[in-house]
Parts: C-alpha cells; structure tokens; sequence
C-alpha cells in the first residue's frame, strides 16, 4: 500500500492558482466534458473498488460490506444522477410570469461558482469527498480536494488515482494535517465544504469570512427514552447485540475500528469520566483502536457523553418523565442533525418534528436518509449548512444568475414615467399588483395604529434610499 506523502507547504498556492487558471479557461462551460469528469469519477472508484475496500479496512477496520453499502453505492446514485441531469439543471429557467415585465424575458441560470475546496472527515473518507466532489463538477467548477490524513491509506489512494482519472488542471489533492490546511483556508476560494465537528467548523467559518467565502458545513447522540421504558430498552439492546455479535465484537469481522489511537483514547476518557452507568459493552483497548459497542444509562446534562459528537461506538440513554420533557431537552441545545422517533403513533411523530427544529426528520429508521434520491441532507444551525446529495448538492456549488433584456418599446408603455422629469406616477402604480382582501380582524386603535404608521414610514423611507444608491 502506498505512503502518504504531505503536500509541500509552498505547493499549496500553486496549486489553487493552477485550479483558478483552469476554470478561467472555460473547459467545464461544456456539458459534455462535465459529464465526462463526473463518469470519471465513477471509474475511478469502480475500476479500483478493492484497493478502496481493502484502504479503508486498513484505516478504520472497516467491514467490505459497510464500505459498499456506505462509500459504494451512495457515490454511484450521486454519480450517476448527476450525469443524466446536468442539462435538465444548468438550462435557463424563467422567472415566474408577471404581466409587468414578461417582455424583458426574466430568468436565471446556475453558473459555477469557480474554484472550490472539499474537506472530508475520517468517517466518510470516500462518499463524503466524491459526493461534493460530483456536485461541484456537474455546476461547472474546479475543486481542490483535502482528504482526511487520519485515513492514511485511503488519502494516499486517492493522491494516486485522482490525477490519472481526472483532469489534472482542474482537479487537485492536497494532503496534510494541520499546518497544510490551515494555509489552505488562508487562500480565498469561491467556495469551501466541510464535513466533521463544530469546533473545526467554527475554525472555518473565521477563515472563510476573511474573503467572504460562502461555506458548506455538515456537523453532528443520545438518545431520550422515558423512565419506565429505559430498562426494557437496554434489554432489547441486548438481544441484538447478541445477536449481531455471537463471538463478541472484538473477534467480529462485522465491527470496525477506531481511526487511530489518539480518537480511541479520547473515547475512552469520555466513558471513564461519565457519571452514567455502563450496562453494555464498554471494553477498550486503545492500542489496538477497539472500543466495544456500549450503551451509558441514566446519562444527565452536562455529562461528558453530551459535550460534544462522540464519533465512536457509544450511545447515552437520557431518561425523560414525558415527551414534553424531551422536546424541551431537544430545543435547549444545539439543533440536531437529526430527529430521529421511533414510534408507529402518527400523532406522537407529529408532535416530536413540529415542535423541534433539525436538519432533517426521520421516523423508524436511522442513517438510510442519506442514501435517498430527491431528498436534501443538511444541518441547520450549528449542526451545520447546506446540502448533500444530488440537486442539492449541485445548488451548493452554482449561483443563480438573473437575467433581463429590456426592449426599447417597454419604456413608452409606462416605465418612462420613472424618469425626470417626473410628471404622474400614476402609469407606475398601474403596473402594481392589487393589494389582497382587507383583513376583517380588529384594527390597531389609538398609539398603536400612530406607531405602525411611523414604522411603516421609517421603513419606506429606507428601502427608497437602498434602492436609489444600488
């Protein structure tokens, strides 16, 4: 397998520029070579599914079948709804028809926004590269790539791979830790996406504001269960554990590893200082990355197993008196990912998803969303914004462009009226919609009606100078 070579520090300019100088070339205004680069990247992952297979059992002990299921088959749905649709996305769309305007032909169309820069995390080293990776080819732009270098093997595959599928003008690896990266995030780029933990993140959106880049950030486990369910629960638990397991876990060719020692003893010191209880799993053997499937009972706010994502093999059961109480739980800290329920009462999922906010709602399944054609993956808040997977994705890396062509006869049908000298705003207002019906409620009397008529005023007068010195 391959050594993971660093990217030389004063490389990585360079590197951004050549990107620059490619998209300004004008290569991915065409299509058909953007559908040529997206079944690139199709070939380069299908061509060398092993080698990717056998990279990620090496980084993570990752088993081939979660890799195919995970890394596989949601970048070959990415890829190949990409494909087919890049001219069903880029076309020209009209703007809504308005009899004011119609002959000026308003529309907008998805334009790249130029060189963007994907980071990807240590859990989702291949789907979580290629997916944007996709996303940001189909609108048309060049990308810079950062893998993780907590996946070694699999960052040095790709290095390899990359340059012989892609072009290599517009499509480039960077590899590095800390120091590689940090100087990545000081070049300005039209675009940057990240996927991992919010205290990385928020160290992204400082650089990025340094050039006003826009970002794409996806970020993420516990689980609330009612006081006299949480013993029934853990004993359910059980079972399948049993079940998935017979041998045990560590002696398990279905149960993965840790990327590295250092995450692996962090896990640990998260378990070691929980004031929860451990009533299943909760062995650990940090020098072979190992940390057993384990669920932490009777886990309180403030505990350390609610601090931050955990990522790793570990679930804290947080008991609640009612779903009142865990709605309230939910709405006191960061907005989630995901709301997952597990109920078949329609009404009882009803009141969960209206009453909290996430970044999507899932009922009676877990982490399948994701692979989902037509639906959007994102965070909101501090679990991150944006969004993954298809249409979506595409969106993330294109701005809509508006467009108008005025024709010359317009202006003598009414719109001379807005220049001076003025004369009658009368032909102006006959290009105004009606207002809709009266509202019958109660109507503002006394100061009140006096103050909404100055915020009205205040408010008019404000958008009349913003718009005169646009």
């Amino acid at each position: 397998m391959a050594t993971l070579a660093y990217t030389p520090l004063d490389e990585i300019p360079k590197i951004r520029e050549r990107a620059r100088h490619a998209f300004f070339s004008g290569k991915l205004k065409s299509n058909s070579y953007r559908r040529e680069q997206i079944a690139q990247v199709g070939y380069l992952l299908k061509d060398n599914e092993q080698r990717f297979r056998d990279a990620l059992k090496a980084d993570l002990g990752r088993p081939e079948l979660e890799t195919d299921f995970i890394d596989f088959s949601g970048s070959y749905v990415d890829i190949r709804t990409a494909y087919d649709s890049v001219d069903k996305w880029t076309a020209a769309q009209k703007a809504e028809f308005n009899l004011s305007f119609w002959a000026m032909g308003p529309k907008h169309k998805a334009e790249p926004k130029g060189v963007v820069f994907i980071i990807a995390p240590f859990n989702g080293p291949l789907v979580m590269l290629l997916s944007p990776l996709v996303g940001a080819i189909a609108g048309g732009n060049a990308a810079v790539l950062k893998p993780s270098e907590q996946t070694p093997v699999t960052s040095a595959l790709l290095a390899e791979l990359v340059p012989k599928y892609l072009d290599n003008d517009l499509f480039h690896i960077i590899n590095g830790g800390v120091p590689e990266t940090t100087l990545a995030l000081e070049l300005q780029w039209d675009h940057i996406m990240y996927t991992g933990n919010g205290r990385v993140a928020r160290i992204i959106a400082t650089a990025a504001a340094k050039h006003l880049t826009p970002l794409t950030l996806e970020l993420g486990e516990y689980v609330l269960v009612p006081y006299g369910t949480q013993d029934a629960l853990i004993a359910a638990m059980k079972e399948i554990y049993e079940e998935f397991y017979p041998e045990g876990p560590k002696n398990s060719q279905s149960f993965a590893r840790i990327v590295g020692i250092h995450h692996a003893k962090r896990i640990k010191n998260l378990l070691d200082n929980t004031k929860g209880t451990i009533v299943l799993g909760g062995e650990t053997d940090v020098e072979n990355r190992y940390i057993a499937p384990t669920v932490v009972k009777d886990v309180k706010s403030g505990d350390s197993l609610l601090t931050d994502e955990i990522f790793g093999p570990v679930l804290a059961l947080v008991p609640v008196k009612d779903t009142d109480e865990a709605i309230a739980f939910i709405n006191a800290r960061d907005h989630p990912l995901v709301v997952y329920v597990f109920s078949q009462d329609k009404a009882f999922q009803d009141k969960v998803f209206s009453n909290t906010k996430s970044g999507s709602a899932v009922a009676n399944e877990v982490v399948i969303i994701v692979g989902v054609p037509g639906l959007p993956m994102g965070g909101v808040g501090p679990s991150g914004y944006g969004y993954y997977t298809g249409r979506d994705m595409f969106e993330q890396f294109t701005h809509k462009r508006a467009f108008i062509d005025n024709p010359s006869w317009v202006d003598k049908l009414g719109f001379s009226a807005r220049f001076p000298p003025y004369k009658s705003i009368k032909p102006l207002q006959a290009l105004l919609p009606a207002l809709p019906p009266r509202p019958s409620g109660k109507i503002a009397s006394g100061s009140a009606r006096r103050w909404t008529l100055l915020l009205f005023t205040a408010v008019l007068v404000g958008v009349t100078s913003m718009v005169l010195t646009q």
